[in-house]
């Protein structure tokens, strides 16, 4: 059997499609510029001899009902699917679920009313999830759609950790909480990292550290989150490549007065002008790590924030957890920054965390890998992070197989 995973954005759908037995991608892609004049559709697949093929065309895609009727017609061309039958489950990524779901789940219309109704917190996210999610159902009436939340392996947090130190009617009636997000790619990569450190995921301590141009922290004990960084959205936490990541409240209320920025401007201001893009003007970290290699001093300090907050972080989380097993490095950054992850773990020998300056240099290997010290206490790995992946294992889990 076959699983397909569908990203669905407000102008995008991002594809893949596994075969269950190996879990081998077979086929991916993406739609892009749906409802612009022209669009964009690539595919990759492989053919019958296992060898690698792609294509990519540029016609108008109107809807997200052209987007996926592009989709299902490139899979069968290219003979990776080759009926709809060979579908066990649709597994789609639905980046906020609210305060109720804490597991994927066959969509049905109740379902898709309460992601409906948490939109107001995903603006963004939410109603791009809906969209693919109501024309896959369309499509393909009898295989079932998964939802797959982003916020959904974080539920475990204790009301300690979650609950914002505001008056009690704003949690109660409208949802004010930490939620936490790239909790797909937490949960993966824990997973991961409990094979690596030959123990079962339920006796592991764990500090995991999703860095790419969206950067999030969390603190696993056991094998189930207690903390993470980012909150109700997902601007809270560490330094992202657009994002401020925390900040004063009272920053709000200061634009707002001394500037005239109403909440409009304030949300592009800190989601989309901040974080590296704000300080250097670049939101790349390998071009901000170049330039600041020429002496660039934006570039330095870009880094050096991101660093303090991030060493900030396991700090906090170390303290938090109180025996940590491995920090795990994965997302864009994490997987491929030799210098945040040296960086990231300078001055903290004290607390059995050491680097091996070699392996964490070589690029021979990007694979998972351990780059601390031989005599380190605490384990620094390198996780490659596989959202899709795991996306398809838990929609498959939830239809039974």
């Amino acid at each position: 059997m076959k699983v397909l995973v569908l990203n669905s954005g407000s102008s995008s759908i991002k594809y893949q499609l596994f075969r269950s037995e190996d879990w081998v991608a077979i086929a991916f892609g993406q739609v892009a510029r749906i409802g612009e004049a022209e669009g964009e559709l690539k595919l990759n697949w492989l053919d019958g001899d296992g060898n690698p093929q792609s294509r990519q065309e540029t016609p108008a895609i109107p809807t997200h009902q052209e987007g996926i009727d592009h989709i299902v017609a490139g899979l069968r061309a290219s003979g990776a699917l080759a009926d709809v039958s060979e579908l066990a489950a649709i597994g789609h990524r639905v980046v906020h679920g609210g305060p109720n779901f804490k597991h994927p789940v066959i969509v049905d219309d109740a379902v898709e009313a309460e992601i409906r109704g948490v939109v107001p917190l995903a603006p963004l996210h939410n109603p791009g999830h809906l969209a693919g999610i109501a024309v896959a159902r369309r499509l393909f009436p009898t295989v079932p759609s998964v939802a797959v939340f982003d916020t959904a392996f974080h539920q475990t947090m204790p009301p300690t950790a979650y609950r914002y130190a505001i008056p009690e009617f704003l949690y109660t009636e409208h949802r004010i909480r930490r939620y936490g997000f790239h909790g797909t790619s937490h949960g993966y990569v824990a997973k991961r990292a409990a094979r690596v450190l030959g123990k079962p995921l339920e006796q592991c301590n764990l500090i995991t550290l999703h860095l790419g141009n969206g950067a999030s922290a969390a603190a696993i004990r056991s094998g189930q989150c207690i903390d993470t960084s980012m909150g109700l959205t997902p601007l809270e936490g560490l330094v992202m490549g657009t994002r401020c990541g925390d900040i004063d409240p009272a920053v709000l209320i200061y634009l707002g007065k001394n500037l005239g920025l109403d909440a409009e401007a304030q949300d592009q201001l800190l989601n989309r002008q901040s974080g590296l893009l704000g300080i250097c003007g670049v939101n790349d970290m390998r071009e901000i790590e170049q330039l600041a290699a020429d002496g660039n001093a934006r570039a330095e300090l870009a880094i050096g924030i991101t660093v303090h907050r991030l060493k900030k972080y396991i700090g906090a989380y170390y303290a938090e957890l109180g025996r940590v097993d491995a920090i795990v490095f994965t997302g864009g950054i994490g997987e491929n920054s030799l210098g945040i992850r040296r960086r990231a773990c300078e001055g903290l020998e004290r607390l059995g965390i050491a680097l091996d300056e070699e392996a964490n240099a070589s690029r021979e290997s990007r694979g998972e890998r351990c780059i601390s010290a031989s005599d380190g206490e605490v384990k620094v790995l390198v996780i490659p992070t596989n959202e899709e992946l795991e996306i398809a294992r838990q929609a498959l889990a939830a239809v039974g197989g």
